[in-house]
């Protein structure tokens, strides 16, 4: 069969011939579909991730990890848990016959791959980690990204009162506001005018962080949080870490946490069996009531090496697909 195939950490993908695999008796074979490229995959081939290793324990080996596929019974399922060498990004895989979940009628492959993922990466944040209430104000930090314009809309589907977003790129920090955002802060201003938008969009202040980007733009917001006189802490502010596109590693004041009403969770924080399982039924739902919308480009498996290098996307999701 056809696949990415990673020749060792570093490199790029190429388009070429893999032995097919061979489904054990508790597994299925799935003719793939459609599988999602994103960010974490180059991290994960780069060997920079914390898991490289365990997703490539011996190479060569095929990139991706989940994607959207057709069972021998053509039912389209969404599926995961490959066993390495193998990867999602091929023509077939084979998975344990309990990682697989099936998509609902009428929503197509390249959807399913590409949209449910990035729209939960906003969800599990807001509803079961920082546990927004209606009408409270939602600071996205990174709203220009593929997942920071899902963050708007679901914010706003959940009840948020005020959305105000950050980014970079003119033409879509227009659409950010689009999509739903009361405000959006343009990060190439200076330091001094970064914060003082901060302090300006905050009003009452911010309830809700979600911050898809980490380093000097999160840096310089956690400073604007810090009260400058003695006052009782009037609200809590939550801060759900989520990505890290501008830096790896804040500075973090320690009157950050002891005057400002901070907290701050990891991106997990809140996701059991449940919450994904009513997470994931009610991101279809909006799927399929049309409330969610993302820039998705569909892209052949053998365009891979060409696409891997590509950087013009920013904003829009890449589906590959065999």
């Amino acid at each position: 069969m056809k696949a990415a195939v990673l020749h060792k950490f570093g490199e790029v993908p190429r388009y070429e011939e893999f032995p097919d695999p061979v489904p054990g008796p508790d597994e299925v074979l799935i003719q793939v579909k459609a599988v999602a490229l994103e960010n974490v995959d180059k991290m994960m081939a780069e060997g920079k991730h914390f898991a490289s290793c365990q997703f490539f324990s011996q190479f060569p080996a095929i990139v991706g990890f989940d994607g959207i596929g057709e069972l021998p019974d053509g039912k389209i399922v969404g599926f995961g848990g490959i066993k390495p060498p193998y990867g999602a990004m091929a023509e077939k895989a084979i998975v344990p016959k309990t990682n697989t979940v099936p998509v609902p009628k009428g929503i197509d492959a390249v959807t399913a791959a590409a949209l449910p993922a990035s729209a939960l990466t906003s969800l599990f944040p807001l509803k079961w980690a920082a546990k927004l209430q209606p009408g409270e104000t939602v600071l996205i930090n990174g709203a220009t990204g593929v997942s920071g314009k899902l963050a708007v809309q679901i914010a706003k589907l959940l009840g948020a009162g005020r959305i105000v977003g950050t980014g970079r790129n003119p033409d879509s920090i227009k659409q950010v506001l689009e999509l739903g955002a009361d405000a959006v802060i343009d990060l190439k201003q200076s330091d001094e005018e970064i914060a003082d938008s901060f302090k300006k969009e905050a009003r009452e202040g911010y309830d809700i962080i979600l911050d898809f980007l980490w380093g000097r733009p999160t840096e310089i917001l956690i400073k604007t949080l810090i009260p400058h006189e003695l006052v009782p802490v009037s609200r809590r502010v939550r801060l759900v870490q989520i990505g890290e596109k501008a830096g790896s590693t804040v500075p973090l004041p320690a009157a950050a946490l002891r005057t400002s009403g901070l907290e701050i969770y990891g991106a997990a924080a809140g996701m059991t069996p449940e919450s994904i399982s009513e997470g994931t039924n009610q991101v279809w739902e909006w799927i399929k009531e049309g409330k969610l919308r993302m820039d998705i480009e569909k892209v052949p498996l053998n365009e891979i090496e060409s696409v891997w290098k590509r950087t013009d996307f920013k904003g829009k999701r890449i589906v590959i697909v065999p």
